[in-house]
């Protein structure tokens, strides 16, 4: 899933200069609908289009450096080098070649290679090859190819392959859509609704176009969107592939783009604000839905897949309804405007009626899936694949790699350990061979406690930020980087996040304030208050995170025990940690082991970094869904910074 939401968020680079390219195009389209061919429509056209008709390329670049590991410009050549090699080696001039045939007798598959599928494919093998190949080290010979230089030639070599696999494929994957295709046409409403539900959901790979040739060209006698254009065809009939598209990308779309809107993050609403809403604009008035559609296609397929669903039914109902609309362009409020008074229309206003069905439709589905399921789309990535966009090399990453190095030599090294994970202050391993496993030294790397739960099962406690660690020793594990030059005391000396919540409890401080001798707060969840003692598992009760009481809860909603800054905050929702005004650093952690259940039954109500008042609500859980998955609900209340402090609650 992690690979998706990079991939998602990969997209968005090129995602980003689609709007107003879409807009200028569309504009130019209407002006020369209405004056003809002319200067500014001509200009205008031409500036839309020359981004429009190259999406594909931009999404090769784009996604090439997007998913590289590191952002360099010889990945986003490497991408280019993609997808110049396949598209070249798959054009009809050099497929006529090869097969020793006029070009006009290739297969119409070669004419569409160049799509969205293709680039993303094309990105993909320039960030891969550029990942492995970047630090190859030749032979003196050959030495002026070696590391970034070899990027390049490797990418070629590796899309010469891809060709020729697609050589082989795509001619049957395109023409089997459009047999396919011809074959729904005899289905009626059912075949009109399967059509746009097939439509939506091929923009991913780029053969939308060759099921749309079916229903919208002279494949196979439908004609539907030049007979429209002409004012020619069957009344009632002409334009019945069209029509259900303007709903959904005028409205529902649009409504889509509020739920996600409404559903980012306070901090990302900025972000997602000018993503959402320029999307939302070219949706509407142009219908070109690709900067919405891409913006959570791979954040969030579920609701991909419940657009390409609702996009069906609309063309369905649309098909039954006595309604018909067609476009030039594609169906926005332009092309609407356009066709309103053409002899093919019917009872075009009942476009808008349905599409302020399908408006709220689309945000109150979306909006209760992307909370309900805690759905990454635009404004609520995990933080982890945000923060990579940036590539540090200050002193608190190299203090993380020493202690993950740390961790890792006392592990009894990088092939002992078989699984790697985290919860919110711990890593979760499988080791091989747990005799191998030095606790003291893991304690000098920066370790709060360990515990063997039995097996080949292994915890390191750590802290807060201890995502940043076990990153770290998946990089060194891969080799991608190695470690720095540090002590391990230096490292297990890091102390907070951006947000001033306390990272680890070791023997050496870092200056932060410690928390008060008696830590007085609102007791932040409804039930019976026990000892640390009473909680069923060892980094609590024996207080190696620190001291504190816990909750056997009665309630479902956990709010701030006083006022303070939320100084972390989780994907799995299981756990909050907050820095008070009294210098106190509370982590509150919903359940033993509850990670496992990521994130289902939780919901963060406060972003990281907010500040909050006493009582405010910050987290809310299903108790009964935690017994259900067989976790013990007990709720540890534990102060960070201040090993020896007493905590009461009031």
């Amino acid at each position: 899933m992690k690979f998706f939401q990079r991939l998602g968020r990969s997209i968005m680079l090129p995602v980003a200069v689609l709007p107003v390219a879409a807009i200028l195009s569309g504009i130019g389209y209407w002006i020369q609908s209405a004056a003809g061919d002319n200067i500014v429509s001509t200009f205008l056209a031409a500036a839309g289009g020359a981004l429009l008709n190259n999406m594909a390329l931009l999404f090769a670049i784009g996604i090439s450096i997007g998913m590289a590991k590191k952002t360099d410009g010889t990945s986003a050549l490497a991408g280019l080098v993609s997808w110049l090699v396949i598209t070249t080696l798959l054009k009809p001039d050099t497929v006529a070649l090869f097969q020793g045939v006029a070009v006009d007798k290739v297969n119409a598959a070669f004419s569409n290679v160049e799509n969205v599928f293709v680039g993303i494919l094309c990105g993909l093998i320039g960030a891969w090859c550029y990942d492995h190949f970047k630090d190859t080290k030749l032979p003196d010979a050959l030495s002026f190819f070696s590391g970034k230089r070899s990027v390049a030639i490797v990418t070629a070599g590796v899309s010469l392959v891809a060709a020729v696999v697609l050589f082989f494929v795509w001619p049957f994957v395109y023409g089997g859509l459009v047999a396919f295709g011809e074959w729904i046409v005899t289905l009626g409403p059912v075949g009109t609704g399967i059509y746009g539900f097939l439509n939506r959901l091929l923009i991913p790979v780029g053969l939308h176009h060759a099921l749309n040739s079916v229903f919208w060209f002279d494949v196979a006698g439908i004609n539907d969107l030049n007979n429209f254009l002409a004012g020619q065809g069957t009344f009632g009939e002409t334009g019945q592939y069209m029509t259900g598209f303007f709903p959904v990308m005028m409205f529902g779309l649009p409504g889509a783009a509020l739920a996600m809107y409404m559903t980012a993050k306070t901090k990302r609403k900025k972000i997602a604000y000018g993503i959402l809403l320029s999307g939302a604009i070219s949706s509407f008035f142009v219908g070109v839905t690709e900067p919405l559609e891409f913006s959570f296609m791979f954040l969030a397929p579920v609701l991909y897949l419940i657009h390409a669903l609702f996009m069906g039914i609309s063309m369905a109902i649309s098909q039954i309804l006595p309604v018909r609309m067609g476009f030039g362009f594609s169906g926005g409020f332009i092309d609407l405007v356009l066709g309103w008074a053409n002899p093919m229309a019917q009872n075009p206003w009942l476009i808008p009626v349905m599409g302020v069905f399908w408006f709220f439709i689309y945000f109150f589905v979306f909006y209760f899936f992307i909370k309900r399921f805690n759905l990454k789309t635009p404004g609520r990535e995990d933080d982890d694949l945000v923060d990579d966009e940036v590539t540090t090399t200050g002193s608190k990453d190299d203090a993380y790699l020493t202690t993950a190095a740390g961790f890792i030599e006392a592990l009894g090294g990088a092939a002992n350990i078989t699984d790697l994970d985290n919860c919110a202050t711990r890593l979760r391993m499988e080791i091989d061979d747990v005799a191998k496993v030095d606790d003291k030294a893991l304690k000098r790397a920066g370790a709060a406690g360990t515990m063997k739960s039995g097996g080949h099962s292994v915890q390191v406690v750590y802290g807060l930020n201890v995502q940043f660690v076990k990153d770290a020793m998946e990089r060194l594990m891969s080799g991608e980087v190695s470690a720095p030059e540090q002590t391990a005391t230096a490292a297990a000396s890091i102390a907070g996040d951006e947000s001033g919540a306390t990272t680890v409890l070791t023997e050496e401080k870092t200056g932060d304030a410690a928390a008060p001798a008696v830590v007085v707060m609102r007791q932040p969840l409804d039930g019976e208050v026990v000892p640390l003692s009473r909680v069923p598992d060892a980094t609590f009760a024996e207080e190696i995170m620190g001291p504190g009481l816990a909750v056997v809860p009665t309630g479902d909603t956990v709010v701030a025990p006083g006022d303070g800054v939320i100084g972390a905050t989780f994907d799995t929702s299981h756990a909050i940690a907050l820095t008070l005004d009294d210098g106190a650093e509370v982590l509150i952690h919903v359940g033993i082991d509850t990670v496992e259940m990521k994130g289902d039954g939780f919901e963060t109500l406060v972003d990281k970094g907010a500040h909050v008042t006493e009582g405010t609500p910050i987290l809310r859980f299903d108790r009964k869904k935690i017994m259900a998955a067989g976790f013990d609900p007990i709720t540890p209340v534990v102060v960070l910074n201040n090993e020896d402090a007493k905590v009461e609650f009031r």
